[in-house]
């Protein structure tokens, strides 16, 4: 079961060919024979960033164009990998998000401290302060900046001119105002987008390629052990906050916003970093949006919220961000066909629209790593150990009891001390959608005492009990 559980970061490995196939079965055979901590024999972080450095020393050749190097290098890597991968892959059918929740539960090491004690994190936007950019870091060391190395290189041809085109970003990219990460599409990402015969405006171009710049130094090491990240695309919606990237370790290695895969890494400039990747990074639709695109995890959802009425309300409102607890289709089958058939009837209509508002918190933003709040004058990290916040919901008087749990990456968000978050940061552009595999039911008082509901089988008099003292009076307040 070892080779199972290290199955991600062996994904991880190939993508950036870091351990080739001999490494990567001595790693597996030693953490057969020795005792301690899986994760200490297989994946430690430190000697993580130590072969992604020894790797690139020795691959990387003098040329001045450090970025077309790695590319190279990357490209053939994976090619070399990915006969050995996918055989590896087809012996076992391994499901990620399942690891992952086993991995909070079971194994909370510190995978902290991926941030470069010499280059803290930092950036010019809200509530933080710019830093000057530096020269070179880890041996690859070059006086060009970020501009200058996509400029000069035969990947990224089609970023380049884009980037030329517009005065505001090559300022930026050329700028030491701070250390800048950026995760550069090569060519060949921009030919899966589709094809459009209409001139696309220059405004909207350069929030696209705003999206994919961090004004924050984000090193593989810190990727590795973040689940989000601030672009340097500030969005209205969120109170002029800065959209937020999404990182996720898979099978295929390291990904932005799910689907975009980081394919060479740390190719460092004058005033930041170049990470490449295989596709272009779109800024996200709003919440609601999102879940018409997911139609087989959340058609019950949305029905629910058309029938009662919330889409609408919620579509139309005026809000600073958001947080959506969204239940896929699982969670409402765990209810049972007798409740479910009573939410989604003419009689239980209003109790299924209270039930729904329970699921949404307006004007709060809640990620797995930060925080975007109208009490707080900067966004607030999460952080590492445990983090409490109660967050008021549409329902009148009910708020839901937030703990984030975070060990490094690993992180556990437990929703009134009983439901879990199955899939976090689903960046929306009004906020963030985390899906939940339990449906949120309300507490109810009794004798005095209010009474969290822990799973228990649920009958339709106690659902009605739980959420009458909301029927009469619940209208949706103002967002």
């Amino acid at each position: 079961m070892k080779i199972a559980r290290a199955l991600p970061f062996i994904g991880l490995a190939s993508s950036f060919r870091i351990l080739d196939e001999k490494t990567a079965n001595e790693l597996v055979l030693e953490s057969d024979r020795e005792q301690g901590s899986w994760f200490d024999k297989i994946f430690s972080k430190d000697k993580f960033v130590t072969e992604i450095d020894s790797l690139y020393s020795r691959v990387v050749d003098k040329s001045e164009n450090i970025f077309d190097n790695v590319l190279t290098s990357a490209g053939a890597a994976f090619e070399d990998a990915k006969a050995q991968f996918i055989c590896m892959k087809s012996m076992t059918r391994f499901d990620t998000r399942a690891w992952l929740d086993t991995a909070v539960e079971n194994d909370p090491y510190d995978l902290e401290g991926g941030e470069d004690e010499h280059h803290p994190p930092h950036g010019p936007h809200k509530g933080h302060r710019g830093h000057k950019g530096h020269h070179g870091h880890h041996g690859h060391k070059t006086n060009l900046t970020i501009y200058e190395l996509i400029s000069k290189s035969n990947y990224t041809k089609i970023l380049a001119k884009l980037v030329n085109d517009d005065e505001v970003l090559v300022k930026i990219l050329n700028g030491t105002k701070a250390n800048y990460t950026v995760f550069a599409p090569i060519d060949s990402a921009f030919e899966k987008l589709p094809k459009n015969h209409t001139e696309i405006p220059k405004e909207l171009i350069r929030k696209v390629i705003l999206y994919h710049v961090s004004p924050e130094f984000y090193p593989a090491g810190r990727v590795l052990v973040s689940h989000t990240a601030p672009s340097a695309l500030i969005e209205k919606t969120l109170g002029d906050e800065p959209q937020r990237l999404r990182f996720g370790i898979g099978l295929n290695g390291l990904s932005v916003n799910f689907f975009s895969r980081i394919i060479a890494i740390n190719i460092f400039a004058a005033n930041g970093v170049i990470h490449g990747v295989d596709s272009v990074i779109l800024p996200p639709p709003p919440a609601l949006k999102i879940l018409e695109l997911f139609p087989t995890e959340f058609s019950t959802l949305q029905l629910g919220l058309l029938k009662t009425g919330l889409f609408e309300a919620i579509e139309t409102s005026h809000h600073i961000g958001g947080t959506l607890f969204a239940p896929n289709n699982f969670a409402f089958s765990k209810l049972g066909p007798k409740i479910n058939a009573f939410l989604f009837s003419k009689y239980g209509e209003k109790y299924l629209k209270a039930l729904l508002e329970y699921h949404v918190v307006a004007n709060q933003t809640l990620y797995s790593d930060a925080f975007y709040s109208p009490n707080s004058a900067t966004d607030e990290s999460i952080p590492k150990g445990v983090f409490h916040v109660d967050l008021p919901t549409l329902l009148k008087d009910r708020s839901l009891s937030i703990d984030i749990a975070r060990w490094g990456r690993f992180i556990n968000i437990k929703i009134n001390g009983f439901s879990s978050v199955s899939t976090q940061d689903g960046i929306a552009k009004d906020g963030v959608i985390h899906t939940v595999g339990s449906v949120l039911i309300p507490p109810k008082q009794l004798n005095g005492e209010v009474i969290e509901w822990t799973g228990e089988e649920l009958e339709i008099e106690d659902l009605k009990e739980r959420l009458g003292a909301f029927i009469d009076t619940t209208e949706i307040e103002e967002l």
